[in-house]
């Protein structure tokens, strides 16, 4: 099947749906700039003080590094959320917002990425689940106390040495070093809190699609085997839910069915070319 017929069999599932599922991965973010993090490689790409220093991703990304080495491990994170600030949402999240509001059962967001891109993008926080966390909260590295917003943290980094210059942020119970809310690798201490009000929304919203017996269409962007957590959840829906799967990934856009949809592209070039064909089976309507 060439990428035509992927896409045009892509926009018939989205035709037909009732409700709208974004899975979104760290590919969803390359067409805005964003770097994957795919290997070693790649992240010593974005930080060649690590790569001199031989640390690779999941060292630097743990709640450890910030006891033994906070200035070094904010200096990774406060570079990250500069970055993130900084991020236009690239046009295929307007694409998605579009289809999302056609939906009469409306939209959920299922993401392992904690770049806050999908907020920026439009979409309600209230149709969110961030599954990892957002680099855009904070939680205390002792106390453990609650949730904050990172909004009056401004982050000065020496990007060249990947140190943080400022003083980190502190938790305003306590005093201790704060951390982002973020479920990092090695992690003994992550606040789910704010994860978890986000997933009782999510059952919420799901089980009334299930009342509904509506017909769900699941889109896939960017979501690899590595970590696995956006995957799993698109199979489980398609298991419990009879949803049907879009799959927009260039290196792995394996289906579980020949009734859905595997495209191997990146994720605004699918995104463009499924809306397009979409636009016209809306208009033959």
């Amino acid at each position: 099947m060439n990428s035509m017929a992927h896409y045009r069999k892509a926009a018939e599932l989205i035709a037909e749906a009732d409700a709208l599922v974004i899975g979104a991965g760290a590919g969803m973010g390359v067409d805005s700039g964003l770097p994957d993090f795919r290997g070693n490689q790649g992240f010593w790409q974005a930080y060649p003080a690590l790569a001199e220093a031989k640390l690779n991703f999941t060292e630097v990304a743990s709640p450890r590094t910030f006891l033994q080495d906070a200035s070094l491990a904010w200096g990774f994170y406060g570079h990250r959320l500069d970055l993130y600030r900084k991020t236009v949402p690239h046009a295929g999240f307007e694409i998605l917002r579009q289809w999302g509001e056609r939906m009469p059962l409306g939209t959920w967001i299922f993401t392992s990425n904690v770049d806050g891109q999908f907020q920026k993008a439009g979409f309600s926080e209230e149709q969110i689940h961030e599954c990892h966390g957002s680099i855009h909260h904070l939680q205390c590295m002792d106390c453990e106390s609650e949730v904050w917003s990172a909004a009056e943290f401004t982050p000065e980094v020496d990007d060249d040495a990947c140190r943080l210059l400022n003083a980190p942020p502190r938790c305003p119970h306590c005093a201790g070093v704060a951390r982002p809310n973020i479920l990092m690798f090695g992690d003994w201490n992550w606040v789910e809190r704010r994860a978890e009000l986000q997933r009782r929304r999510e059952m919420q919203w799901l089980e009334a699609i299930a009342d509904s017996q509506a017909r769900v269409v699941i889109v896939e962007i960017g979501a690899g085997m590595a970590i696995p957590s956006v995957r799993h959840n698109s199979h489980s829906l398609c298991h419990e839910y009879g949803a049907r799967l879009i799959r927009i990934n260039p290196r792995e856009p394996q289906v579980p069915s020949s009734m859905d949809a595997g495209i191997d592209s990146g994720s605004l070039e699918a995104l463009r070319g499924i809306d397009l064909i979409l636009e016209k089976l809306l208009a033959s309507e």
